[in-house]
């Protein structure tokens, strides 16, 4: 395992003065990003004293905080933290549903492949299951490279079982929001074909769900999941019918046509008119939402399929607003 960092300017998370009630985050190396209206902290991948050290998320673009005129639009939802928890993560988390890859033709002790993760150790198990914590065989080699407003990750693995990429997700600050720009190259003999999306984990100025929040969408939408009375769905948005404070929904939607066009969601507190606006330029596959009154979660899940020598390339894109 290699890690090689160019041009780091590493902190902790006590000079991040915006930050409150933060010590156990201080000991995890991150980066702070600024431009003229944007604040950012961004963990960085590290498989010894990461913030992040599990299999189910991407390790790179981990974001602990964006300030934007005095308000906070992400933040940390896990106390205390446990590096090795499968979901403790913050920021707009990249991650899969699907397996891995090579997943399907391993036997347990073999290794799959979790994109941004490295070579995983196969479990004596009927399916995978994203919530457990697997073993790690081959972390790769990470190396990042920055300037005062974007930082660039680069995630390299090779296996002997037909799977390899070179994987880059670079995070740039633009006005008033940021993007996360990924580029997936094919290295292997096999084709790369997954799902993918962001969790997203918004949390915004720290406040719990409550019916001053609202999820638009641009098209009307429709669910058929049980959200035992916590939320409900008004033509084209989603709302809370009283605080969450620790229950959980979840809703499977419909309504969305498979286009980068529909591939966009705002979440917003209307009553103090922060807010935040998601989109990404690939068609959607899957439209999903998951809260637990702390953090607000639209992912929207789009498909990669990248042959060998090819690369795929998707970004992301975050844009920030306080009314």
């Amino acid at each position: 395992m290699k890690i090689s960092v160019l041009l780091i300017a590493v902190v902790t998370l006590s000079q991040s003065l915006w930050a409150s009630d933060l010590s156990d985050y201080d000991q995890y190396p991150s980066i702070v990003l600024s431009n003229s209206t944007v604040r950012m902290q961004v963990f960085l991948p590290d498989p010894e004293n990461g913030l992040y050290r599990a299999t189910r998320f991407d390790w790179s673009g981990m974001i602990g905080s964006v300030r934007y005129k005095d308000h906070e639009y992400f933040g940390f939802w896990r106390k205390p933290q446990d590096p090795m928890s499968p979901v403790g993560v913050v920021g707009p988390a990249d991650t899969y549903k699907t397996p891995g890859l090579g997943y399907g033709d391993a036997k347990p002790g073999e290794g799959f492949i979790r994109i941004g993760v490295g070579i995983v150790r196969k479990e004596d198990e009927p399916e995978y299951d994203y919530h457990n914590d697997y073993a790690i065989l081959d972390h790769g080699e990470w190396s990042m490279e920055n300037g005062d407003d974007w930082i660039k990750f680069t995630h390299v693995v090779n296996s002997d079982f037909g799977f390899g990429y070179v994987y880059t997700k670079t995070v740039r600050l633009d006005g008033d929001g940021f993007s996360m720009h990924h580029d997936l190259h094919n290295t292997g003999t096999k084709r790369i074909e997954t799902d993918q999306y962001n969790h997203n984990f918004i949390m915004l100025d720290f406040e719990k769900a409550n019916p001053s929040f609202e999820v638009t969408y641009p098209y009307p939408v429709s669910t058929e999941s049980d959200t035992i009375g916590l939320m409900e769905v008004r033509k084209h948005s989603l709302h809370f019918t009283k605080v969450i404070e620790k229950d959980t929904a979840f809703m499977a939607l419909k309504g969305f046509a498979k286009s980068a066009e529909d591939n966009t969601v705002t979440v917003e507190n209307t009553s103090s008119g922060v807010g935040i606006t998601v989109n990404v330029d690939k068609p959607l596959d899957r439209l999903e939402f998951w809260t637990n009154g702390l953090v607000l979660c639209p992912e929207n899940t789009i498909q990669l399929r990248v042959e060998p020598g090819e690369t795929e390339t998707w970004t992301s894109d975050f844009r920030l607003f306080a009314r």
